[in-house]
């Protein structure tokens, strides 16, 4: 190895002249007449479009002396084994950044029947496509909550930056690719010694894709229904056979919290000073939500016991999964909890309980009247008292000595079969006792703003693989995951794009 540059410093100091200019030009103009007329909307756009020149001449003067000070050395040594021991000047790539289109250059290392190499493109980590990682991630920023027509829009607004729509797609598949790498190595916190519960929960939550990437069986009706021609009109929000279904996923922590069934329903009697229920109760802790459309149930399960057991591999706190009732549901977290080695208490959503209810008031007592809510509230407390069979038949018997029969008596019968058929899951008296939470807010949010406010914009008809990166990259956020991700991501990037390349590591060759 040799070092055949030393440094002058004036053609360092050289390097920078154009930023300095452009700095000084910026300085004459905000100091002329013409800006002392301007309203200081008008010199913020003034700053904003110059500034940004500003900065693109002095990432390019850093480009420039980072070519400048690179270490020749004699040879370079792929992964193929082969030497390359021919060097001659880059000719350098285009790089669009955040501030403007940029050139990296540095020394090519060649060799007669193999690709060149060269180490200061690794130093610098430049990515495999066009744009920077600046521009990747600003692009993620927007593409997790706007549709990528506003969020390339969005880009070019902030930072003068183009980015055709595709290409945009293209960047968020590829910023979402080491997602489940980086939760499957996630080293277990220090803050999750604790003896709060962990909490597990799961839904489904569907997606408008393109009729290719339908399940199998959804595709097939909507391939049968296009030949029938059927036009009947649809509900509101109702996209017949157009839907995957994906999975959404929790898990977190959250202190016990005990309450009485006249808390949870508002008919306690309360001091006026005293803090409203809703402020007192403890907030969800180590919050992890993700949602899959690639994935079967059973995979994304198989992942949430697995994130459990990271946060918890001695399996010393207490489990629990809040369930809507569903049984292949219940027969699936069972199969993994057994799967697992993990003792799971299984926990019916209480809201479901009280959709139930309702169904079953409306049944005896007019839509919206206060005879039904006071049917709903009596029985509802009865049924957080631990009374759900109780409950079951009382309805029914209620039903029948009321005739009401026929259709009119479905919400009874529905309800009453519910609750006597998940009666071991409603053990709510116990639940309260012991501190639990017995309601799934956490999951039934994750679907509305993690899936439905980003996937479910009007319109909007998604490819499997876009869907899935968007999911990915909104759980990563919605988690607070984000900016430790893009770090690991980053990495990642410079593994693959360059490091596997060399037989040594190639950032020990570039300064």
């Amino acid at each position: 190895m040799s070092r055949e540059y030393t440094e002058d410093a004036a053609l360092v100091d050289e390097l920078f002249t154009g930023a300095r200019e452009a700095f000084e030009g910026i300085v004459t103009q905000l100091r002329s007449e013409e800006a002392a007329r301007m309203d200081h909307a008008e010199v913020e756009a003034f700053l904003d479009e110059a500034g940004r020149g500003v900065l693109q001449r002095l990432l390019q003067s850093h480009l420039d002396l980072r070519a400048l000070r690179e270490e020749k050395r004699d040879a370079v040594v792929g992964s193929d084994g082969a030497t390359r021991t021919h060097r001659r000047p880059g000719e350098g790539r285009r790089l669009m950044s955040l501030f403007g289109a940029v050139r990296a250059t540095g020394i090519s290392y060649e060799a007669r029947g193999v690709g060149a190499l060269r180490p200061l493109d690794a130093a610098l980590n430049l990515p495999e496509e066009l744009y920077s990682h600046g521009v990747a991630r600003r692009l993620v920023d927007d593409a997790i909550k706007m549709s990528f027509d506003a969020a390339v829009d969005d880009l070019e607004r902030t930072a003068g930056v183009r980015v055709p729509k595709r290409q945009a797609e293209e960047l968020s598949r590829a910023a979402a690719a080491d997602f489940d790498a980086f939760y499957a190595g996630r080293a277990v916190s220090a803050a999750q010694e604790t003896d709060d519960l962990l909490v597990l929960s799961t839904d489904g939550k569907g997606v408008v894709v393109r009729r290719e990437d339908l399940r199998e069986a959804t595709r097939k009706k909507a391939e049968r229904e296009k030949k029938t021609k059927r036009k009947r009109r649809l509900s509101p929000g109702e996209k017949r056979h157009r839907k995957r279904m994906g999975t959404v996923a929790s898990v977190y922590s959250v202190a016990r919290w005990a309450r009485t069934p006249e808390e949870i329903m508002g008919t306690a009697d309360t001091a006026e000073n005293v803090t409203p229920l809703s402020k007192r109760r403890p907030r969800p802790k180590d919050k992890r939500v993700w949602a899959s459309l690639e994935k079967d149930a059973d995979d994304v399960m198989d992942d949430v016991f697995r994130e459990a057991l990271r946060r918890d591999p001695g399996r010393r706190r207490k489990c629990l999964c809040l369930v809507d009732g569903d049984l292949e549901q219940l027969a699936r977290v069972n199969d993994f909890a057994q799967l697992h080695g993990l003792d799971v208490e299984l926990i019916c959503d209480f809201v479901h309980v009280l959709e139930y209810l309702w169904g079953a008031a409306h049944c005896f007592h007019a839509v919206g009247s206060d005879a039904a809510e006071e049917w709903v509230v009596e029985r509802a407390l009865e049924v957080l008292r631990g009374k759900a069979s109780d409950v079951a038949r009382g309805m029914r018997q209620s039903a029948t000595k009321q005739n009401v029969a026929g259709r009119r008596r479905k919400g009874v019968d529905d309800c009453a079969r519910y609750l006597l058929n998940h009666k071991r899951y409603l053990r709510y008296d116990e639940y309260l006792a012991a501190g639990y939470p017995i309601a799934s807010g956490v999951i039934e949010g994750a679907c509305k703003h993690l899936v439905n406010d980003r996937l479910g914009i009007t319109g909007a008809r998604w490819s499997l693989a876009g869907a899935e990166a968007i999911l990915k990259l909104r759980s990563l956020w919605a988690s607070g995951d984000l900016d430790e991700y893009w770090r690991f991501h980053r990495s990642r990037e410079l593994e693959r794009n360059h490091l596997v390349r060399y037989a040594e590591n190639p950032l020990r060759m570039a300064s």
